[in-house]
């Protein structure tokens, strides 16, 4: 596929995301979501939220070692949504919070609201990045390195377009291009399914009949506890990473919190989570199709340097319909833009709403007030620049990883002081909050490294558990009975 096909697909899908943007910024709308969404609206731009760039590329590759084990975790998914439509969406709407983390400062103070709100920022501009730098990779390699664009170039011309298309808008944008995200991912995936099989001379039935045979598609794990696809251990970790993970991120409830009311909110999270199961399974329907193509045209799919390589060498292999290359690039830019957009203007509600007032510097009004808003709006699309042209410059696969891990133990602490916030009922001294929080993430490096190197014992999923436990008994110690 050339580099022209490729930047015309890209240029199409912008020149919609714009109009969209424009369209939604044309009617005076809270930047912030304000409660006027339906819950159908948030539904469908919620199908596609959780899923990245680095998903899109990363699932259909997790067939060749996993089989569908990943629908264990989907599974978990599901109750976990349960979990936060009926705890925590009727708790935010209660309060009518614009940011989630502002009940941390009504349930503790001051210092607890900035601590919260910190470790957000932090873990998000990080995710953020890492994730939209694997699609900067991507375009690199097949669009701006063959026309002797530097890297830096690159990322700086996608940053800007997305802040450019957010900037107005605000979560109202991001809602609506959401929905334009979710039907070109549903879109590609099932018409990349349909392509691949018609390329291999199988119709529907004979598809699912060759899947069944050769596809890897065994789903439940029960005879290995120590694996790390056990169905126990991936279910019971699902449920709390999407709770902490989802409904303690700005990012991914924004949507929701911009629903008329609580029970509109329940009602579009339901329904995002089982048709979320339903594209995991589409994802996983292709990757078992893409292994079955690669072991037939190009080799032993094992033998790939890494699994996420799937997707992109048969979408982009000779033999393979154009039309699966354009349609891979559509899916991956779909998932990795919006993905980006909504986490740039979460970061943009959280640095307002929360970080600011928390350092008590003083907030404008009016016309002040949305100049500083769009200010912040940039500063946050430049520091996610530079954390992608870091990584870049880092060029390591241990980096990145270690981001991830990063963002996974802050996200530990926030479930902590939630969880401590609404089910107990005692008061903490607010200034002790940022120690527990800052302490609880480095007693779980020490506990992880001592758990390896006494027992062989490596900790995944369960840190979360431990972190936010820990959080706990550090702000039970730092507490007495509310009067």
């Amino acid at each position: 596929m050339t580099p022209a096909i490729t930047l015309t697909a890209i240029a199409v899908y912008f020149l919609l995301l714009f109009l969209i943007s424009w369209a939604s910024g044309r009617r005076k709308s809270d930047y912030y979501g304000g409660r006027q969404n339906s819950w159908l609206l948030a539904a469908i731009a919620s199908m596609g939220a959780p899923i990245s760039g680095v998903t899109f590329i990363s699932v259909p590759g997790m067939v060749i070692a996993k089989d569908w084990s990943y629908l264990q975790m989907s599974i978990g998914f599901i109750v976990g949504y349960f979990i936060i439509a009926y705890v925590l969406v009727p708790l935010f709407y209660k309060r009518n919070l614009v940011s989630i983390y502002g009940y941390l400062d009504e349930r503790f103070g001051n210092a607890t609201h900035g601590t919260g709100a910190w470790f957000f920022f932090i873990s998000k501009i990080l995710g953020a990045s890492v994730r939209f730098f694997v699609v900067c990779i991507v375009l690199q390699s097949l669009v701006f390195g063959p026309v002797g664009i530097p890297f830096a170039f690159n990322v700086l011309i996608c940053v800007a377009l997305i802040c450019l298309y957010t900037i107005k808008g605000g979560v109202k944008a991001v809602i609506w291009t959401d929905v334009l995200k979710s039907v070109a991912l549903i879109g590609s995936v099932v018409l990349s399914i349909v392509f691949i099989a018609s390329s291999m001379g199988l119709n529907l039935p004979s598809m699912f009949s060759k899947v069944a045979q050769e596809g890897h598609t065994r789903i439940f794990f029960f005879d290995d506890p120590k694996s790390g696809i056990y169905f126990w251990k991936q279910f019971l970790s699902a449920v709390f990473i999407v709770v902490a993970m989802t409904g303690l991120d700005q990012d991914l409830m924004q949507r929701n919190l911009s629903c008329r009311n609580y029970k509109e909110s329940q009602k579009s999270l339901i329904v995002s989570s089982f048709t979320q199961t339903l594209i995991t399974a589409m994802f996983l329907i292709l990757g078992s199709l893409l292994m079955i193509w690669y072991k037939g045209n190009l080799g032993d799919p094992a033998a790939l340097e890494s699994s996420d390589n799937l997707f992109s060498s048969v979408a982009t292999a000779n033999g393979m319909p154009m039309i699966v290359g354009v349609l891979f690039i559509v899916g991956l830019v779909a998932a990795a833009t919006s993905a980006a957009a909504s986490a740039l203007t979460a970061l943009t509600t959280s640095f307002m709403v929360d970080i600011i007032p928390s350092m008590k510097i003083q907030t404008a009004e009016g016309k002040a007030n949305d100049r500083r808003r769009q200010i912040v709006h940039c500063g946050m699309a430049l520091c996610m620049a530079i954390v992608i042209v870091v990584f870049n410059a880092i060029n390591s696969q241990d980096a990145i990883s270690a981001v991830y891990s990063l963002a996974s133990y802050t996200y530990g602490p926030i479930l902590g002081l939630f969880a401590f916030g609404m089910f107990t009922k005692r008061k903490v001294v607010d200034l002790a909050v940022p120690f527990v929080c800052i302490a609880a993430p480095f007693i779980c490096l020490g506990v992880k490294a001592w758990l390896l190197s006494a027992f062989g014992y490596v900790m995944s999923f369960e840190l979360l558990l431990l972190n936010a436990g820990l959080t706990i008994a550090g702000l039970a110690i730092f507490s007495k009975k509310q009067q």
